[in-house]
């Protein structure tokens, strides 16, 4: 948590209502560290909060207008409480009205505020700022209205923020990351009950993102197309094997291997990717509670090549990000972080190497695409909460 962008949030706030704020709260960002597009799978991901985040400050108005402020644009938006609506034109509004819209059913609404927010999460790295955005929203206006919210009920009113107010079809993972996050823990979330646990990460370790260069193409099709094999995948072993299958999750290696001849060669390929993973975070979580980081870094790497050679949702720069990061000393593994077709690759690195480690595979990746790939170290960290009201 930033200390400065804090009392930067403070200061703006009484610059632009003339009063200070009576609730503010905090949502960090978060990094995928394993598990990979099994969301949709009812699988499991290991994920982290960051050391980065969004910070919401908000007090009562006097009438039922609502003021909310970008505190990094100051551009600022009205409207009614108990009417939040999407905007075309202030599309950033959107996030923070959808999560009011979200709440409104829960409590009573009878006066407006005034909110402003402001955060450190680095932008286009795939660090879901959006999703922290909405999670500081609901705990402040929460708060601020005497509404009290489970954690898991929290994030789904973000998520439909998400698909309703800024169209964005988006899992939960996002949003139950920066809710669940803990100081020096992963969170492993199962996607089938929504169960949650911290998993402890050494401390002689840190995360490291490397944010290419890679420009987003074809997402939205290619991301449509892998879902749909995943769902072809599923009925194929719903009609071949002797026990349920709802979903992947059902599908062990095991099986996969056993009838991977007699499929589709591109729906075997890309199913094998979510199975392997929720295989990969099983036995990642199970190396970390022995302490055995090596082995982890070893399972990352192993699922960074299941997305380059079977799910195909890399791309060179990435590729050569994750290359050059099992070059460089001090790096135990990396991946690709997030939906892939570009974006960042996350790398576990031991800790005192993470100076030197940054610097030469921002070095090497120069040299090889002529543009500097940022680096942000990154922390696991406390989830989300009101620090003060």
């Amino acid at each position: 948590m930033n200390k400065e962008v804090y009392s930067k949030t403070i200061s703006l706030f009484q610059e632009r209502f003339g009063q200070s704020p009576a609730v503010v709260a905090y949502a960090p960002g978060r990094v995928e560290v394993l598990g990979n597009h099994t969301d949709y799978n009812e699988g499991l991901v290991l994920s982290a909060a960051i050391d980065h985040g969004t910070f919401f400050a908000i007090a009562p108005a006097e009438g039922r207008e609502c003021r909310l402020v970008a505190g990094d644009i100051l551009h600022e938006v009205r409207f009614d409480v108990g009417a939040p609506a999407p905007s075309a034109e202030e599309s950033w509004s959107n996030y923070c009205k959808g999560v009011l819209a979200g709440l409104l059913p829960r409590g009573r609404f009878d006066k407006g505020f005034n909110a402003l927010f402001l955060g450190d999460i680095p932008q286009g790295a795939g660090l879901s700022s959006s999703a922290a955005l909405e999670v500081t929203t609901g705990l402040a206006i929460a708060r601020l209205y005497g509404i009290e919210v489970s954690k898991i009920d929290m994030a789904k009113i973000g998520q439909k923020a998400e698909h309703e107010f800024a169209g964005v079809k988006c899992g939960l993972l996002d949003q139950i990351s920066s809710l669940y996050g803990a100081d020096g823990m992963l969170v492993k979330t199962d996607f089938r009950s929504l169960e949650v646990e911290n998993v402890p990460l050494d401390s002689t370790c840190a995360l490291l993102v490397c944010k290419s260069t890679a420009r987003h193409a074809l997402v939205d099709g290619a991301y449509n197309e892998r879902r749909a094999a995943c769902e072809s995948a599923t009925a194929f072993f719903k009609a071949n094997l002797s026990h349920p299958v709802t979903a992947l999750r059902d599908v062990s290696w095991a099986e996969w291997e056993s009838l991977k001849d007699k499929m589709d060669p591109l729906v075997a390929s890309r199913s094998a990717h979510p199975i392997g993973e929720d295989e990969r975070v099983i036995g990642g979580s199970e190396l970390l509670a022995k302490g055995d980081v090596a082995g982890f870094g070893k399972l990352m790497f192993a699922s960074h090549e299941s997305s380059r050679t079977l799910f195909e949702n890399s791309c060179s720069e990435l590729d050569s990000l994750v290359a050059i990061g099992k070059a460089t000393p001090g790096v135990l593994g990396a991946r690709l972080s997030g939906g892939g077709f570009g974006g960042s690759v996350v790398m576990l690195v031991k800790r005192d190497a993470l100076a030197e480690a940054a610097k030469a595979i921002s070095a090497a990746y120069l040299a090889e695409y002529g543009e500097a790939c940022e680096t942000f170290a990154i922390t696991p960290s406390a989830g989300a909460a009101v620090i003060k009201e």
